[in-house]
This record gives structure tokens, sequence and C-alpha cells, in this order.
């Protein structure tokens, strides 16, 4: 992914782009899922807030935030903290353990600002307050909203996620925010409307990368109206039980645990609602190798490796890959009907 999932690259050499009632019920996992004893609780996230509080008094709480997390460290409280750990949502679960989040925090891709994995300490100069994002297109009422007014106007709610890597590694991750289905209706697009397209920010003055002409700035992605309206697309405001950290895509990216990473845009600052498929970042730069749909898929290579398998961050161990990243029983009837469209690429 880049801005998402991305690799090294250059422009010789490009890389991939590179997660009641009272009546007795019985909920049906998916076949990935087990139990979620794996997952940090949330009064771990509370614990460990209150701990680095009360280390700060003693001039502590800085390094213990950084050894926590890189690039929480310095600067001032996020506005929204108050909206975080948010209530777990229990049909999200993993067969995986949780990625460690000072492994996750430190390997990144961003291309934004680099075309190396640990570019969190140049994502840190990127201003994320105030954040406006802007609503056009084929809707009824064009608008522009700021982050800090939308994450208070949708409830959130934290998921487990896979997150599969073009590049043929993966991660798993706690991400909070609020289905992508929720912003659509928000948005209020016309019946015309056929596909979403969402761009990040372009301000090549603190995203050095930007400054490279040769890539297609800003970045660009795009999905269907029907995948939009699938439950697992979701809009993410948050990971780890804190406001996102600006190497993940602050304050707001996309999270298509079904697809590949590239797809799953960081730091959105427009979405477009169109009638015209949208040609995405790494799709324009090489479409033979990176293609709209990105679905997952462990029986079609990438034109110059394997992707039977994936490389597990943190613990290193090789697994088999699975058909959409283990999500077909979600997302598959999405496509039944698309036969000659290269959904795998």
């Amino acid at each position: 992914m880049i801005g998402a999932g991305a690799g090294n690259t250059t422009f010789a050499d490009i890389s991939a782009p590179m997660e009641e009632s009272q009546l007795v019920h019985i909920i049906r996992k998916p076949d990935w899922a087990i139990s979620e004893a794996h997952a940090t609780p949330e009064e771990t996230f509370l614990n460990r807030r209150q701990l680095i509080k009360n280390w700060g008094m003693a001039g502590l709480g800085l390094a213990a935030a950084a050894a926590i997390r890189p690039g929480r460290a310095f600067g001032a409280e996020d506005p929204t903290a108050d909206l975080y750990p948010a209530m777990r949502n229990e049909s999200f679960v993993l067969d995986r353990a949780l990625t460690p989040e000072t492994v996750n925090s430190s390997y990144n891709n961003f291309y934004e600002f680099g075309s190396h994995k640990q570019i969190w300490k140049a994502a840190q100069a990127l201003k994320t307050s105030p954040w406006d994002i802007e609503i056009d297109g084929l809707v009824e009422q064009p608008m522009t909203i700021g982050f800090e007014d939308l994450v208070r106007k949708i409830p959130l709610e934290e998921r487990l996620y896979r997150h599969r890597c073009v590049e043929a590694w993966s991660m798993t991750i706690p991400w909070t925010g609020f289905p992508l289905s929720e912003l659509v209706a928000l948005a209020k697009p016309l019946s015309s409307a056929k596909y979403v397209r969402f761009e990040t920010f372009l301000n090549p003055d603190v995203a050095t990368g930007q400054r490279q002409s040769w890539y297609p700035w800003p970045y660009v992605e795009g999905v269907t109206i029907e995948e939009a309206g699938n439950d697992l697309a979701f809009m993410v405001t948050g990971a780890y039980g804190h406001p996102l950290d600006k190497q993940f895509g602050a304050p707001i990216r996309l999270a298509l645990p079904w697809k590949y990473g590239f797809k799953s845009i960081k730091s959105i600052s427009r979405i477009s609602f169109t009638d015209t498929r949208p040609v995405s970042f790494w799709e324009n730069i090489l479409q033979k190798e990176y293609g709209f749909w990105a679905n997952v898929n462990p029986a079609v290579p990438h034109p110059r490796w394997s992707q039977a398998e994936e490389r597990i961050l943190h613990t290193g161990d090789k697994v088999e890959t699975l058909i959409y990243n283990g999500y077909g029983d979600q997302v598959a009837d999405l496509y039944k009907n698309m036969k000659g469209e290269p959904l795998f690429m």
C-alpha cells in the first residue's frame, strides 16, 4: 500500500504499492475466526493511558509513549482522544495474535513521505487538525465537513482485521472507525453514482515524497458503490485504542481487508461519487501489475512473485494466503457476475 500498502520502489523498478436481548443465541463465526483471547482488551488500553499520564509527572511519560507507539510521544493531545477506546464489535475476530503496536507503527508504507518502510518520523510533519474532507460529485448536496465534526456524527467501534499487502506480508490490527456505508448514507449519492473515488492530501511542502514528479499525485483509489456498501468496508479513525497515528494515515483512512493493502488509501481529503470508474494511483503507474479490483487470491500470482504465501510481521512465519484474505463468505457475492474482469490483480 502506498498511502496504504506499497513497498520499496524506484522509478526504474516499481514494486508493489506497497486488515441484547436476554435471549440465548449462537454466533456463527467465519472460517478464519477463533477466540479473541489474543486481542488486547480495552482495560489494557485504559490502564496504559493512565500509566503514561502518571509517569509524565516524573518526566518519563514521553519516553514511555515512544516505546509503546512511535510517533505519538511528541505533540499536543488529539482533540478526538475522548472517543477512544471505542466498544469492540465482537463480530470481527482473528485467527492469529495481533501484531504488536510497536511493530505496526514503525513498519509502514506511505510514499507521500518516502519509499522505505521506516517513514514514521517523516510522517509526523503532517498537520491533521484541522482537517477538512470534501464530499462531491453525484450527490444531492456537495459539502465540506471537518474531520472532528464527522467523527462525532457517526458512532465509532473497534474491529479486529487482517491486512494483506500485495508484497506478500501481512499484519493484524485493531482498527477503530465506522462502516463506509454510514458515510455513503451521509453523502446521499444520486442513483447514477456507480463508484466512490477517494483522494488523499496534496502538500509537497510537508510531504517530501510528493515532490517526486514522476508519481501521479495525489494518491487516488476507488471502489464500486456495492463494495462501499459491504459491511467490511471500514473508515478508520483510530488504532490500538487511540486516535490514528500519522504513519497509519491520520486522521482518516480506508480499510478493505479482502483486498491488497494499496487499496486502503490513507489521509483522505476528498470523497467523490461518480459514474466513471476511477483509475487508482498504482493502476495509473503500472496497470499490468496493479488493477482496480486487487482482491486477494493465492492462486493468482503477481507478475513478479507468488501470492500463495504471506510473511506475518513480527513473527516472520510464512502461512498460506486465503482467497479474499479469508473474508470470502462476506464479499464473494459482490463478484459472482463479473466473468472476464481481472478481479485478482
